[in-house]
């Protein structure tokens, strides 16, 4: 149930697309999340061909900005929610998981229209129950140690979006690897980094997939590196019970004259150096046998 998002700056750059291709093959993503798209829906349905997806939605570019796309590995348990020129919402089912809610998300842009995003994000915290990952460009960061470079991120900014993870009761995951997602002027003295590429979980969501891990793409032809979530769901882990020898067994007859026997056969059949060893083995618990 792996997710790959990704800002790509525009699907009509061969080189963007080139980069695509690659990390998708690389990554085997189960579920593919694209901001500024820059194209319309025939765009996508090439790529969606291309890259081996069975399932895609999109919402066109609006002018000359935006456009948004999900696209997922296999159809079956993948159903549409809802979208709009900023989200890509989707309820996932598969064996053995309970359900659970995925929506791709594209920040306002606009730092003083940023508003919109948190009043969206808190109406769709109404719609669904079920265990809840946002992942996309948020546009925002969640603290002053998310940005190096230039200017402090305004305060304002900060404390509406750490307001609106507490209200819907997200949790901000971390990041592993480059801390940064985005950057402008690398090498110069107007180098900035921020980290605007988050994935954001509710604690029902973090329950189902405790192990979850998202990791930061280490290259981009876009200005914003691609972020992985691999959900890892838990597995129960069965206890290993280590063969130990019990002296108590040297004094059972039928316990020699079974080993008597397995020791004729290993010694008939070696014939490997791991056979050898076998060997070696099973002479010192003959000798415990007195055999």
């Amino acid at each position: 149930m792996s997710t790959l998002s990704w800002n790509c700056r525009g699907l009509g750059n061969p080189r963007a697309r080139q980069f695509l291709e690659n990390i998708v093959v690389q990554k085997k993503p189960n579920f593919l999340f694209l901001c500024e798209t820059l194209c319309r829906k025939d765009t996508i349905e090439r790529l969606r061909i291309k890259l081996g997806f069975e399932g895609a939605y999109c919402v066109d570019v609006q002018g000359h900005k935006g456009g948004i796309a999900m696209l997922w590995r296999y159809s079956d348990g993948v159903r549409l929610l809802g979208f709009s020129n900023s989200h890509i919402d989707i309820e996932v089912v598969s064996l053995n998981l309970t359900p659970w809610r995925l929506t791709g998300f594209y920040g306002e842009p606009n730092r003083s229209l940023r508003f919109k995003s948190w009043q969206l994000i808190t109406t769709l915290s109404t719609e669904s129950q079920l265990p809840w990952c946002i992942i996309g460009d948020i546009n925002n960061v969640g603290n002053q140690n998310e940005k190096k470079g230039g200017r402090p991120y305004p305060s304002s900014l900060i404390e509406g979006f750490q307001h609106v993870l507490q209200s819907c009761d997200l949790v901000d995951m971390e990041l592993k690897g480059h801390p940064y997602t985005w950057e402008r002027g690398k090498g110069s003295e107007n180098w900035v980094e921020i980290r605007l590429d988050k994935a954001l979980v509710t604690h029902p969501w973090l329950d189902t997939f405790p192990n979850a891990v998202l990791t930061n793409g280490d290259v981009s032809s876009s200005d914003h590196t691609p972020i992985f979530l691999e959900p890892a769901p838990a597995i129960s882990t069965v206890p290993v019970h280590l063969f130990r020898f019990e002296n108590a067994w040297t004094r059972e007859p039928i316990c020699a004259q079974i080993f008597s026997i397995l020791l004729g056969f290993e010694y008939a059949s070696a014939t490997s150096r791991k056979d050898q060893h076998m060997q070696q083995t099973s002479w010192r618990l003959g000798e415990k046998l007195n055999l």
